[in-house]
């Protein structure tokens, strides 16, 4: 999942002859500013795609979002949870429902406030899921990524962006950043050296997965998605990170609506069969509560 950047290196020609000495060095120095100006401005397009707000590395919080998720009794690889579309029709289908607007409301605002009340997640976090859904059957209509699957993972990732307290706010961005514990190698932690500078979780010394989907420095870098549409790619906002987390899904367009693209996608996410146990009974439930509801 790591990725290894490409270090470019400037060779300078060797010296011209005296005569031409201050002709050539102004030519060359041209040349450099310009060559310069180019790689300033490649490099300001990367920055803004992969945007972090440098956080404080917080201290670690007792706090395990999935804790008190219960495990589905279900064999790995036997069967894929409903895959429910936007409009909540619990469905196999390929292609979203289009969902009924009341008056003065978008479809995805209006089915995002009944799906709130049917499963109880925060209606911000529930209009990413469903966004990022709409989005990547547009871009890999073969994939069927489901609602559902992603508010699965970001219950147990993060609380739907409530970790440690925090509060998620109506511009998708948790009212404090959320940051994982040190991958340090301690017991039970897997051991990630530091990939980013600390820029995305405020650690120099070892990575942290970071945001309501709780990616890994390097592997956001890979996935950075632009969910919200502002230009922007940060992993703390749930839009960005959700998206981003459906394409991780997606890759090689596998199939999510069939059993085994389905394990084999949340096992990719986390490789644990209890992990992707609770995901599976989360998924499952939120699409059955909506499609009862509706």
């Amino acid at each position: 999942m790591r990725t290894t950047p490409e270090n470019d290196e400037l060779v300078a020609d060797p010296a011209t002859p005296a005569p031409r000495r201050r002709g050539a060095g102004a030519a060359v120095l041209g040349r450099l500013v310009i060559v310069l100006a180019v790689l300033a401005l490649a490099a300001g397009g990367i920055w803004l795609v992969t945007k972090a707000s440098a956080p404080v590395a917080s201290p670690t919080t007792m706090e395990i979002p999935a804790l008190q998720v219960k495990a589905a009794d279900v064999e790995p690889g036997s069967i894929a949870p409903v895959n429910a579309t936007v409009a909540g029709g619990a469905t196999q289908q390929t292609a979203p429902q289009q969902a009924q607007p009341k008056p003065g409301k978008d479809p995805l605002t209006a089915w995002t406030e009944r799906a709130a009340q049917a499963t109880g997640i925060p209606a911000r976090a529930l209009l990413a899921y469903g966004n990022a859904e709409l989005a990547m059957r547009q871009m890999q209509p073969n994939c069927k990524i489901s609602w559902a699957t992603l508010a699965g993972i970001g219950r147990i990732e993060s609380n739907h962006g409530q970790y440690g307290g925090a509060v998620l706010g109506q511009d998708g961005r948790p009212s404090k950043p959320i940051i994982g514990v040190p991958l340090d190698g301690s017991p039970g932690v897997k051991a990630i050296g530091d990939t980013d500078g600390g820029q995305f979780d405020g650690d120099s010394a070892v990575d942290r997965a970071v945001g309501p989907m709780q990616f890994i420095p390097s592997t956001w870098r890979r996935y950075a998605a632009d969910g919200n549409r502002d230009g922007l790619g940060d992993p703390q906002q749930i839009d960005d990170a959700t998206l981003a987390a459906a394409r991780y899904l997606c890759v090689n367009n596998r199939d999510m609506a069939a059993a085994s693209g389905w394990w084999q996608g949340i096992l990719s996410y986390n490789n644990s069969t209890e992990y992707a146990q609770k995901v599976f009974g989360l998924a499952d439930d939120y699409a059955k509560a909506v499609a009862t509801r509706s």
